[in-house]
């Protein structure tokens, strides 16, 4: 007799999307092998609308191949209490609807804790990729999501096996743990040959290893007049000896008007729109280093050994600094930083254990065996 596993997918901010199409190909190819009684796994995409911005989240939809959402919160804006209340009013509806399963969630965003929350206090049993990560640092939002979503989810699938270290020192029983590998390379591995197609390098005049990506969108570097304005001089000042591509997150660009802060293209500084993820691909294979605060990113250059240096004090990914091409940075430290970082070989570190492009299989056996 064949048994239904029914999932609740939530997607929320951007970078989710990379993380749930790797899934929900797999479980397309899960169900496309059953033989006789085997288990048929059934899903729903829920989109929670956090990134509402279509140059934020359609075009994501569209390269990554994903379908249409089966259900679109429209969250939309707003406080963290705002938006998590919002996720948790208009989820839990969905949940009562389609009585699901699992919820699996992806990543930090509140969303990923608000619908854990839901369905926790229902009774569903929640799985949470990328599980595991932590900052220490409880001043950033994202910390306290991971570690209430990893307090109470009942499957907490970690990317890295310092992820199943820290569970570990929190008091969560092994039985809940799984180490499946990085699911954000399976979207990275699966995209690779139409990222090579970009033409977006040509067409900005660039050389591949000639120029620098940076992409920042941090409260903590861009929600403060001096911190963004000396940012924007050292980019300029970068920009003299080496072209610089900033696609500019809608946060970072509000900022500026609201600071009053003027960016000119002097020094080959060449500020573009928000780039989908075949063309952030491209650049983060071919820059000579990558200059973020995204998540996303230090695991991206870890795989193309690009150099990157994240403006930030500490990484949740700290397997990107001690096998991988990442090193923190600061303002005051970021000149010394490029210099050493040009000082070194275009590529180095080494790319960690399971980021091989087939975490997303692990992440569908992993809930079978405990359904």
């Amino acid at each position: 007799m064949t048994k239904n596993v029914k999932l609740l997918i939530v997607a929320g901010a951007r970078p989710n999307f990379m993380k749930v199409a790797p899934i929900i190909q797999a479980i397309a190819g899960f169900n496309q092998q059953l033989r006789g009684n085997d288990t048929v796994m059934e899903y729903r995409l829920v989109h929670t609308g956090q990134h509402y911005d279509a140059k934020m989240s359609d075009v994501f939809f569209r390269e990554l191949g994903i379908p249409a959402p089966d259900v679109s919160l429209e969250v939309g804006s707003g406080s963290h209490a705002q938006q998590t209340a919002n996720v948790m009013t208009r989820f839990e509806p969905v949940c009562e609807r389609e009585k699901p399963d699992w919820i699996l969630v992806v990543g930090d965003v509140n969303p990923s804790m608000a619908c854990t929350l839901v369905g926790v206090k229902m009774g569903i049993k929640v799985a949470h990729v990328e599980a595991g990560l932590r900052s220490f640092d409880r001043t950033m939002p994202e910390e306290i999501n991971r570690l209430v979503t990893d307090s109470i989810a009942d499957l907490l699938l970690t990317p890295s096996v310092d992820g199943d270290e820290h569970l570990k020192s929190e008091g969560v029983s092994q039985d809940r743990i799984r180490l499946v590998g990085n699911i954000m390379i399976d979207s990275l591995v699966a995209n690779l040959a139409k990222a090579r197609e970009s033409k977006l390098i040509s067409e900005l005049n660039l050389k591949p290893g000639g120029f620098v990506y940076v992409t920042l969108h941090r409260p903590s570097n861009v929600d403060h007049r001096e911190s963004l304005r000396t940012i924007m001089s050292k980019f300029e000042s970068l920009g003299v000896h080496f072209p610089v591509v900033f696609p500019m997150h809608p946060r970072t660009r509000k900022m500026l008007a609201e600071f009053g802060i003027t960016h000119h293209e002097k020094g080959n500084v060449r500020i573009i729109e928000p780039v989908g993820y075949h063309d952030s691909l491209s650049l983060t294979e071919n820059a000579r280093f990558v200059l973020t605060d995204s998540g996303g990113l230090q695991e991206e250059t870890t795989y193309f050994r690009t150099p990157c240096l994240t403006l930030r004090p500490n990484t949740e990914r700290p397997v990107t600094i001690t096998l991988g091409s990442n090193k923190l940075t600061s303002v005051e430290r970021l000149d010394a930083d490029i210099a050493n970082v040009l000082a070194r070989e275009p590529k180095f570190g080494t790319i960690p254990p399971l980021w091989d492009g087939k975490t997303a299989g692990r992440v569908l056996q992993s809930i079978l065996e405990k359904s």
